[in-house]
């Protein structure tokens, strides 16, 4: 008999925190699932970590060469027998009611909700912060329009109709950064989306995540919007923080004639932004002295961010 959920969970070198991530699975309120574990060529004992748990709904894939997160979870997808697809990361936590929570938002839905997404705990040290954050108001139902301007999804949070995927396609994977803000722009364009407005997940932050690469985010970030492109430019405003976000990153790894040329798009665009007229007339004045107008203007804006934290801390005492 096929199981109602597949638990997909790619994994590169992280055996020692896989263990937890599985156990979280497997201490699920909801039990009918199986979990498909995708090793995309580990180096480390990733396999015995695996092998260590005697549960029969357990299913280890290898890859042969790593071939990066986007095509890790296709291989998980592909292979899958259940209605709906739950992604995990190797390095988070569900809390036990996750799935059973997200089943019970689908019953009695219209035919139109393909995902169904929860808050969660982003965890860093001993500091933790619930998002999405207020500020964002997560949506619901059609939130295409809302998803082109950010991702505020986390991927481990989701429960995913598998019919999803057979309209909107499978993770690109030529992504090797915001390869989840991708696929949510794809669905929402088909799917409306459900928020459970409390958190269900441990998502751990990690240093030498893949995601910290500055060329690969810009790279992901012009796939996306050569992909969306009609529908952005209708809007000059959003368009010209495309081209703002492609301008900073690009100057950020010392690729100045595209990155000024990104900028002054983003200007001619939407000229009212001090922000981006800052920085394009920064970077047009080469790169010392865009380094220098960029590090004052990021301390002058932690310098404010302090004051009015204290001012918030002094009112609350």
């Amino acid at each position: 008999m096929k199981p109602l959920v597949s638990v997909v969970i790619p994994t590169y070198n992280c055996a020692d925190l896989l263990e937890r991530s599985v156990k979280s699975v497997l201490a699920q309120t909801f039990q009918d699932f199986e979990i498909i574990i995708v090793d995309d060529a580990s180096a480390d004992n990733t396999q015995e970590v695996v092998f260590s748990f005697k549960d029969t709904r357990i299913k280890y894939v290898r890859h042969k060469k790593n071939l990066g997160e986007a095509a890790a979870r296709n291989t998980g997808i592909k292979i899958a027998q259940g209605e709906y697809i739950a992604p995990q990361d190797s390095d988070d936590e569900w809390l036990p009611e996750k799935l059973e929570k997200q089943l019970n938002a689908f019953k009695n839905s219209s035919s139109l909700l393909g995902v169904v997404y929860t808050g969660f705990w982003k965890i860093r040290g001993d500091k933790k912060n619930y998002l999405p954050s207020v500020n964002i108001k997560a949506k619901e139902r059609n939130i295409y329009n809302i998803l082109l301007k950010s991702n505020f999804i986390g991927t481990p949070t989701t429960l995913i109709k598998k019919a999803c995927f057979e309209k909107s396609g499978l993770f690109d994977e030529r992504l090797f950064h915001l390869v989840d803000w991708d696929l949510w722009i794809r669905i929402s364009r088909f799917y409306h989306f459900k928020y459970i407005a409390e958190p269900l997940v441990n998502s751990y932050y990690r240093e030498q995540c893949v995601s910290d690469n500055e060329k690969a985010f810009i790279s992901a970030v012009e796939i996306i919007l050569k992909k969306n492109f009609e529908e952005l430019k209708r809007s000059s405003r959003l368009l010209s923080y495309y081209y703002y976000t492609l301008g900073r990153g690009l100057c950020n790894i010392r690729e100045f004639e595209r990155g000024k040329e990104y900028l002054t798009q983003a200007v001619k665009l939407y000229p009212f932004c001090l922000k981006y007229d800052f920085c394009a007339l920064c970077a047009l004045a080469g790169e010392k002295k865009y380094k220098a107008a960029v590090a004052y203007l990021y301390n002058v804006r932690k310098r404010i961010k302090d004051i009015l934290s204290n001012l918030i801390n002094d009112r609350e005492k």
